[in-house]
């Protein structure tokens, strides 16, 4: 027998009573919210990382990013090389491309902007740190030195003593990135020649200037000698590092010296870098096959500590590696 009275439970009840019921059947997965969502892990307390991120090295503390930038762009690329050595901090600060750029654009100077520019697309991936350690450059904060000897017969004493004497000379050459040069061939060591390596340097010294071009690896170098019968001095070098980046040596592939007619004599300001084919008719060479020993570079500031200034009685031979 069925009850005449009968429980009416609104429908808005009856729908929130099967939420509820459902609530105890599902269990909730708050982690899944965080699929694809990157979540910094919580260090330890206590923990370094929890502290306040204050630099120790007191000159980080005293001098601005922007007074450290200035400094860094006032900087020789080597010294900046040096600098990036310090610290984690300086290493990513010279990561900035406007320092390697201004290095380049005056390494290359002769290029031109445009050429430069298309070879740093094509060659460096727009890197201007890649195209200054990988492009071969002539350096100019230095003398590259070539130290040659040879054997010279004394004179000789009746029967009894036949002395030989080993001689030595070096060459010196100082490059500029406008396309210039300095040469002199003398006895005496670095340290006594760099104080006269400049274009001030009198006649009287044996300062030589020219002009010379790089192409690739290659160095061509020429100037003219002086005098009734002027002679050309030409020589053809290869660029070279000892390690990545430092093009510390430059191998002597050619030397040759020319003697000019008084119908040829070339002007101060003509071309004698063309090609020498075309002036066969007046100019006599001589290619030289001695004193060919490779250039190695000696920074300035290394010039009274190198190992070029030792006399012959404490170094016979030099190789430069």
């Amino acid at each position: 027998m069925s009850s005449d009275f009968a429980l009416q439970i609104p429908a808005e009840l009856e729908t929130a009573l099967r939420l509820k019921t459902v609530q105890y059947l599902v269990t909730k997965r708050p982690w899944l919210d965080l699929y694809g969502v990157n979540v910094r892990p919580v260090a330890p307390y206590g923990s370094a990382s929890r502290r306040v991120n204050v630099d120790p090295a007191l000159i980080h503390r005293c001098l601005p990013d922007e007074l450290l930038f200035e400094v860094f762009s006032r900087m020789a690329p080597y010294d900046l090389g040096r600098a990036a050595c310090v610290c984690r901090k300086w290493r990513y600060t010279l990561r900035n491309p406007m320092f390697w750029r201004n290095a380049c654009l005056k390494a290359w100077q002769l290029s031109g902007m445009v050429e430069n520019y298309k070879i740093l697309q094509s060659k460096y991936e727009s890197s201007w740190r890649k195209m200054w350690i990988l492009r071969p450059r002539i350096r100019i904060d230095g003398l590259y030195v070539s130290r040659n000897t040879y054997i010279h017969a004394g004179v000789r004493e009746w029967t009894v003593t036949n002395p030989v004497h080993l001689v030595c000379y070096y060459r010196y050459m100082r490059f500029f990135p406008s396309g210039r040069f300095l040469y002199k061939t003398s006895g005496q060591t670095v340290k006594e020649v760099v104080k006269c390596m400049s274009f001030r340097a009198s006649k009287t010294d044996g300062v030589f200037s020219g002009p010379y071009t790089l192409t690739d690896d290659k160095v061509e170098a020429t100037f003219m000698y002086p005098g009734l019968c002027p002679t050309m001095w030409r020589a053809c070098l290869r660029l070279r590092g000892t390690t990545l980046g430092a093009n510390n040596r430059m191998d002597l592939l050619s030397l040759s010296t020319s003697k000019v007619n008084s119908d040829g004599i070339i002007e101060p300001g003509a071309d004698i870098l063309g090609p020498v084919e075309l002036q066969e008719s007046v100019i006599s060479r001589i290619s030289h096959q001695r004193g060919l020993a490779p250039f190695a570079f000696v920074p300035f500031e290394e010039v009274e500590a190198s190992v070029l200034n030792l006399p012959v009685e404490k170094m016979d031979y030099y190789v430069p590696g």
